[in-house]
């Protein structure tokens, strides 16, 4: 019993050190002035007047624009409907990559596919992080999906990379010249 006394009183000897401790603490953070609280300090750094973000370095000049050009050229490129020329034109290097392209929409589950954009983060002024999900007749097999999209002759096209990536997925072991 003399053991477990000891533990006892010991634990309660280090409790009340601890109290008197964080006593202390709290009263010396305390206001000594006894004046009226009711003014608040002066902020020591002007606060800026604009919600309006500035533009960043690795973004292009008007994100919302180009997010949305993004999502719609991409919701082009994997839509089954849309022409293999008009494809070409949402498509980085599209009339170089045409072979590859008729590759991709050529075979049958490549022509049944569809894509929405998830998220967009600019990586550059000119280049872009896609985050995606990928259908097959509408059933989801790509969630969360990573591509990229590249600004070129002033349009936001689907990346080389994101199409080469997908072929080779798909198990076609000569997609064509670009890839």
């Amino acid at each position: 019993m003399v053991l477990g006394s000891d533990l006892r009183r010991g634990t309660g000897r280090g409790l009340a050190v601890a109290v008197l401790v964080l006593a202390s603490a709290l009263t010396a953070c305390g206001d000594d002035s006894g004046g009226d609280d009711t003014t608040p300090p002066s902020p020591s750094v002007e606060q800026p007047t604009t919600t309006e973000p500035s533009p960043s370095a690795s973004a292009p000049d008007d994100p919302a624009a180009a997010e949305k050009e993004i999502k719609e050229n991409w919701k082009k490129f994997f839509d089954p409907d849309v022409p293999l020329k008009d494809k070409q034109a949402v498509l980085e290097n599209g009339d170089n990559m045409a072979q590859v392209l008729e590759s991709f929409s050529g075979d049958e589950r490549g022509g049944q596919v569809e894509a929405t954009v998830d998220q967009i983060e600019f990586t550059a002024p000119t280049a872009a992080n896609v985050t995606y999900t990928l259908t097959l007749k509408g059933a989801t097999v790509m969630p969360n999906a990573a591509g990229t999209a590249v600004e070129q002759d002033d349009t936001w096209k689907v990346s080389v990379k994101t199409l080469c990536g997908l072929v080779g997925l798909s198990g076609n072991a000569s997609p064509g010249p670009g890839c």
